[in-house]
């Protein structure tokens, strides 16, 4: 017996997300349509709700429901300085820090050749516009530190230094192979005092 279309529909969706293959998809699926129907009806209106209202902030990329987000609209940050974050949970961990009073820049993403995902896929020229706007005067390339992160922040680190920037890291206080979205606070705020020139 096959399953109703529908269902085959929302199995594929949901193995869309991090860590959920097949056999997860499906019985995420079952679960919601079999015992929790209400809550399959707030996550459908969540997701429309955000997919609504949801836009990247025109100056630093992260997620807002307005043209510029909190913090880009902060006119008490310090706009020397740029903290370069694969994405949003990564700028999320580094705020709730309070170790960091800059801006933000937020990739998407980092580079992975293997995926197909090079510098363009990044839009690596934004991110250079908006480093090289003459009032930036220090980039911290606060990338996570798995190989992937590690490269797209050397490669970083060779492109803003040769345009005249100081470019930094955070400390080596985060494991190696870690991601910030899951380091604990303490870590990353020691991290980020202890940066050091690249």
């Amino acid at each position: 017996m096959k399953d109703p279309a529908a269902l085959d529909e929302l199995v594929k969706a949901l193995q869309g997300l991090p860590g959920v293959g097949p056999r997860s998809a499906r019985r995420l699926a079952f679960h919601l349509l079999q015992r929790d129907r209400d809550a399959a009806r707030r996550l459908a209106d969540g997701l429309n709700e955000a997919l609504d209202r949801v836009q990247h902030c025109s100056r630093c990329n992260t997620l807002t429901e307005h043209d510029l987000c909190e913090i880009c609209s902060d006119e008490d940050r310090d706009p020397t300085q740029l903290c370069v974050v694969e994405n949003p949970a990564d700028l999320l961990v580094i705020e709730h820090t309070r170790a960091f009073q800059g801006l933000y820049y937020v990739l998407m993403g980092r580079l992975s050749p293997l995926d197909g995902i090079g510098p363009a896929d990044l839009q690596f020229e934004r991110l250079l516009t908006r480093a090289t706007d003459g009032v930036v005067k220090e980039v911290v390339l606060a990338t996570n530190f798995t190989q992937e992160g590690e490269a797209t922040a050397h490669y970083l680190s060779e492109v803003l230094t040769a345009r005249g920037l100081s470019v930094s890291r955070p400390a080596r206080g985060v494991p190696l192979g870690g991601e910030l979205e899951y380091v604990d606070a303490a870590t990353v705020a020691q991290a980020l005092r202890d940066r050091k020139r690249v």
